[in-house]
């Protein structure tokens, strides 16, 4: 009896603490709501010049969010709809083109297959002057949205230019659907392969459709690809699981500092391909939702991870209403896969003197056990089974891609060539090549390597020691030498220009879908993952943990990997 009474007390002591906790909290954001809106009507009223109440509020609510993380974020009622479609719904109402900007012009970069740009000839290359007599010049990229998208049946009045002709397009808006899953296919050597792009409404039902169909062709594997996937709802990720798992299986938890936050998702359905052999594509940009299928399918030993080391991103957001039809999203937990490890990278709750956001040290990894026994480890994403290294663009290639050299190219090359082989096999000659780096002549795409900086930086510090007379000489003829090979880059880098390139071109003529047929051709992760897909023998093996496989991503494979990636 005493126990029993020690045991109540204990709980009400508890609850106690906790009470007075709760109390203390609502003080003092009572208290600091009050002095903060007291401050904010003086400063309003009182200050020299004019000021803009609804300015100096955003800048406070921003600058206070961004100490959090940058996933709690502040949504007001002008910015709900792009919030929707960044993060919930796939749908708006728009005429399916895509914009860019080059020179402080702007262009129709891609049209959608079927939607109205499309319907109505609208063409990459194709400068769009007005729009609905609005001139462009000077706007941004949101008002750019404000003006294109609208209710499905209104028009739309482009004025565009093309090759010197003033063009009026008049195009009737339609429900611009942006598919979760970008692509689904067989591949040749008859295995099922789904690119998923986003874990927003309805992805689940997507894969499962296209995992439905692809299943009929009788696969003798399937590939999911998350590796430009950042994430999206969670929820989404449990039932994407659920099609190759059982039904009552733990997928995720998550745990919150809030006890209304801990919640367990499981399995809740029976899985269409149970058995079918499974790998999943990642890389740095799969976080999240992404993180969370591939984590979880990893520590149930269901499928290969493939790739490289995901992003990290452990938090889970949750959105609540405010007044005056605005939102804010807060980070309220983190998640757990089933083994018990979070893959959260950054520790936002630390900062190094300057600041910057400190990542949670690969040597200082917990590690974890899969449900067969292969050693995981939390902290900085979920690292692959099978390591494919991921070549950087070197700097010259970045540089002609954001200075969008490629775009005027690819726009001369569908006027010259009606057609051109099937995506799949396209690909452009080395007289092609030649015409393109003949094209850049004139146009700018320098840019300082890393080399160059590090040579400035030695001078300065030379100059700082007085001993720039003594090194002037060398200084000089490593700058020369580096100049040289500035010149001959073209040459060394054709390979990943030239891929980079036939993906501009290979869009004109067969679109989204296109592109990614194209790509197979050099996808080193896919050719991976069907080599494994070939192989019984390895996918079992690693599967079952044996020999190399029985750690997967340990502190010393993932630092020696990085260092390898970052080369």
């Amino acid at each position: 009896m005493k126990k029993y009474k020690f045991a109540a007390g204990f709980i009400l002591l508890a609850f106690a603490s906790l009470t007075w906790s709760f109390r203390e909290d609502l003080f003092q954001v009572s208290k600091n709501l009050d002095i903060f809106a007291s401050l904010y009507k003086e400063v309003n009223i009182n200050y020299v010049d004019e000021t803009n109440p609804a300015d100096m509020m955003r800048t406070s609510i921003d600058a206070m969010l961004e100490r959090l993380d940058p996933y709690t974020e502040y949504i007001p009622e002008s910015e709900i709809e792009d919030y929707k479609l960044k993060y919930v719904s796939t749908q708006y109402g728009g005429i399916g083109a895509a914009t860019v900007f080059i020179e402080g012009k702007l262009f129709v970069n891609e049209v959608s297959e079927g939607y109205p740009a499309d319907k109505q000839g609208v063409m990459p290359g194709d400068q769009v002057v007005k729009i609905n007599n609005n001139e462009v010049k000077g706007k941004d990229r949101t008002q750019i949205s404000q003006l294109l998208r609208g209710p499905r049946g209104s028009e739309v009045e482009l004025l565009i230019i093309r090759e010197g002709a003033v063009i009026t397009k008049k195009l009737v808006r339609d429900e611009i659907k942006q598919p979760n899953v970008s692509y689904s296919g067989m591949t040749e050597e008859g295995i099922g392969y789904i690119r998923l792009d986003k874990f927003l409404e309805n992805s689940a039902q997507e894969v499962k459709d296209a995992v439905t169909v692809l299943n009929k062709q009788q696969p003798k594997g399937m590939i999911l690809d998350l590796r430009y996937n950042g994430g999206g709802i969670l929820q989404e990720a449990v039932k994407i699981v659920n099609l190759f798992v059982g039904k009552d299986v733990l997928v995720v938890t998550q745990k919150g500092r809030n006890p209304q936050k801990t919640v367990t998702y499981k399995t809740f359905s029976e899985p269409v391909l149970p058995q079918i052999p499974l790998v999943v594509l990642i890389g740095g940009s799969s976080a999240s939702a992404s993180e969370i299928v591939a984590g979880s399918l990893q520590d149930l030993d269901r499928a290969i991870i493939v790739g490289q080391r995901s992003y990290g991103k452990g938090l889970v957001q949750q959105t609540f209403n405010l007044p005056y039809n605005s939102l804010v999203k807060v980070t309220v937990a983190k998640y757990f896969t089933p083994s018990g490890r979070c893959i959260q990278a950054l520790d936002y709750a630390h900062k190094d003197a300057n600041g910057k956001t400190l990542k949670f040290a690969d040597s200082l990894a917990n590690k974890f056990s899969t449900k067969v026994g292969r050693s995981v480890y939390d902290g900085n994403g979920v690292y692959p089974d099978v390591f494919v290294e991921n070549n950087k663009l070197s700097p010259v290639t970045v540089s002609i891609l954001t200075k969008n050299l490629f775009f005027d190219y690819a726009n001369e090359y569908k006027k010259k060539n009606k057609s051109i082989a099937p995506a799949a096999s396209f690909k452009i000659s080395d007289a092609d090549y030649d015409q393109f780096t003949a094209s850049l002549a004139n146009k700018d795409y320098s840019y300082i390597s890393r080399t160059e900086r590090l040579l400035s930086d030695l001078r300065e510090e030379a100059e700082k020691e007085n001993k720039l007379n003594v090194v002037k000489a060398d200084l000089e003829d490593l700058k020369d030498k580096m100049l040289g090979a500035k010149k001959t880059e073209l040459i060394t880098h054709k390979p990943e220009i030239k891929r980079l390139l036939e993906t501009q071109i290979v869009s004109r003529y067969y679109y989204e879908r296109g592109k990614v047929m194209q790509a197979f051709q050099y996808d080193k992760e896919l050719t991976a993952a069907k080599s494994l897909l070939s192989n019984n023998t390895k996918m079992l093996a690693i599967l079952k943990g044996e020999g190399e496989y029985k750690t997967i991503g340990s502190p010393a494979k993932a630092i020696a990997a990085a260092a390898v990636s970052n080369d």
